[in-house]
């Protein structure tokens, strides 16, 4: 048997459904159909809800409500003279700032809003999602608000003047309105400016006129940064640009330092709310305008990035706020070098009771120190009248040699951030005598390790100076790894065929490079291998090689010609 609930609900739906056919067969009333079918579903639950609390025995009256609908933006009420429920529009909107567009070309704070405007005006408003109707129809343009902004500063300043000790900070004064501007605005004193606040501050002291077709409520609308609804006081500093900076007594001056060939990041330290961009300067020239490979200021955080730093760089840096040049950080940029030393000379041959030098080069921020090693050996308890270091141990001094200081002597320059050493040799002999000494000081020679090269017009021999053993010849017809070529390639019009050295370095211990001038390149010798590898043409007559340690480069001169009218120095990675 069906219940008196289940017979109730059946008509009320059998009432609604003729409703829906009706619309159907009305093409022309098909818009009202969409507008109905929208309400469709909250009539049925409002139907149903009557349904319990007449079942339940509720309150008549309450009840006689609760089945009328009314539609967004109204709500119902009982009226007190006849006692019927009837929907009226919705005296006031909870405060939140959710803004949406009408299609009425206005702008409204929430959803209500807009459904309260509807409601009032007897008209359909509906909401509609395009960016460009935000400001559709606004009195209030950004030329009107920041006149608005200024106004409310001076109705400020004449409530309360800022204090006398702020007479020569602009910023601190302006800071001090904004704070009693934020507390004069505040009326329930909870920290945040709420939509109903600025309206009921409008309405109370008649600011219409003064604001130039703006309201206080537009400051929610242009400078409410989080879209929450509320302004803070760190909104409103924002809104009136209040620039505060701080720097920390500490990072006043940083020193920075980094290793040659590196990159390192200058950070400014500068730090606030609205703080304009940071601007570099060196030696008084801005550095974010000009266009460097190896300066740039790219970076969320306004750094200074310098890539791959060398001695050039060194010297100090400053960084301020735009605008704000009183208040400014200084950064030393100190750049440490490792060693780099050059012996000479490398190789000398004396005669027994003469005497000998041998100095060492040595450069390298910090400066490095010196310490001499013969055959491997610390020099240093051998030192005595005979055997002497002179200027800063830099120069080895041997006033009276004799046959057991034939030797090789190597240089050793360390420092905080490298090491590097070099030999020189030393051969005590009789003026009469054939040695293997008179070969090395008579040929072009290179010491690498506990071998040294010797580049002659038969190509290159590798020796092993203590055993006095030839470990490797390598011959003119040898080829080239990587090429296929001749090491020494036969030139048109010469009998045999023979090789022409000018100059050698070695690169790391890995590797020397070797200037060829009749073939006008510079051929690699893989140290390991003991081979030739690859060769590099440069310009015409390479004449001498320059290893540069800090940059790993090797730098060539070439003459041009045999006049040396046209000279010229490259660089090779």
């Amino acid at each position: 048997m069906m219940t008196s609930r289940s017979l109730w609900c059946s008509l009320v739906l059998l009432g609604v459904f003729p409703l829906v056919t009706r619309g159907w067969m009305d093409v022309d009333q098909s818009r009202r159909l969409y507008s109905n079918a929208g309400r469709l579903h909250q009539e049925v639950l409002y139907t149903s809800c009557y349904c319990s609390y007449m079942l339940y025995g509720q309150d008549g009256l309450h009840a006689s409500c609760e089945k009328k609908y009314c539609g967004r933006g109204s709500k119902c009420v009982v009226n007190r003279d006849t006692n019927q429920p009837e929907c009226r529009c919705v005296e006031d909107c909870k405060s939140s700032y959710m803004p949406v567009c009408g299609s009425d070309g206005r702008f409204y704070e929430n959803h209500c809003q807009l459904h309260r405007a509807s409601c009032l005006q007897r008209k359909k408003i509906y909401i509609i999602h395009s960016k460009d109707c935000f400001f559709k129809g606004d009195t209030c343009t950004m030329a009107d608000y920041s006149r608005l902004k200024s106004i409310l500063l001076d109705l400020q300043a004449r409530r309360q003047s800022p204090p006398r000790s702020l007479a020569k900070d602009g910023v601190a004064q302006k800071r001090f309105l904004i704070e009693e501007l934020f507390k004069h605005l505040n009326l329930n004193g909870d920290g945040h400016l709420s939509s109903s606040e600025l309206a009921q501050l409008m309405k109370k002291e008649a600011l219409e006129d003064d604001l130039l077709g703006c309201t206080l409520e537009d400051l929610l609308q242009f400078d409410d940064y989080n879209n929450d609804g509320r302004l803070t006081l760190q909104e409103l500093y924002t809104a009136f640009q209040v620039v505060q900076l701080s720097l920390p007594e500490d990072q006043r001056i940083t020193v920075t330092t980094i290793t040659v060939g590196l990159s390192t990041v200058l950070t400014c330290s500068i730090r606030g709310a609205l703080r304009p961009p940071i601007i570099w300067k060196r030696n008084g020239v801005v550095l974010n305008f000009l266009d460097l490979e190896d300066i740039n200021d790219f970076g969320e955080d306004d750094s200074l990035y310098i890539t791959k730093v060398t001695t050039i760089h060194m010297g100090n840096y400053t960084c301020h706020a735009y605008g704000y040049e009183e208040l400014y950080q200084t950064h030393i940029l100190q750049v440490n070098v490792p060693p780099v030393i050059r012996v000479y000379p490398e190789t000398q041959a004396q005669e027994p009771g003469v005497s000998a030098s041998l100095k060492c080069h040595a450069e390298g921020i910090p400066n490095p120190r010196i310490t001499w090693l013969k055959n491997g050996i610390d020099i240093m308890p051998k030192l005595s009248k005979q055997l002497s270091l002179l200027a800063n141990g830099s120069e080895l001094h041997i006033s009276s040699v004799r046959y057991e200081d034939t030797g090789a002597y190597t240089c050793i320059a360390k420092n905080e951030v490298g090491v590097d050493e070099d030999i020189s040799s030393l051969f005590i002999e009789d003026s009469a005598r054939k040695t293997l000494a008179n070969i090395l000081w008579r040929e072009e020679g290179l010491s690498v390790g506990n071998m040294f090269y010797v580049f002659s017009d038969d190509g290159i021999t590798v020796l092993q100076p203590n055993e006095c053993e030839i470990r490797r010849h390598i011959r003119p017809e040898e080829r080239i790894f990587t090429g296929y070529e001749e090491i020494c390639p036969r030139v048109e019009g010469e009998d045999t065929q023979s090789c022409l050295w000018a100059s050698a370095v070695n690169v790391r211990d890995k590797y020397i490079y070797v200037t060829q001038p009749k073939q006008n390149r510079v051929m690699i010798i893989d140290i390991q291998t003991q081979k030739a590898i690859q060769s590099l043409d440069v310009d015409p007559l390479p004449t001498k090689l320059h290893y540069d340690k800090s940059h790993d480069q090797v730098w060539v001169l070439s003459w041009g010609d045999m006049r040396q009218s046209s000279p010229s120095l490259q660089v090779s990675p």
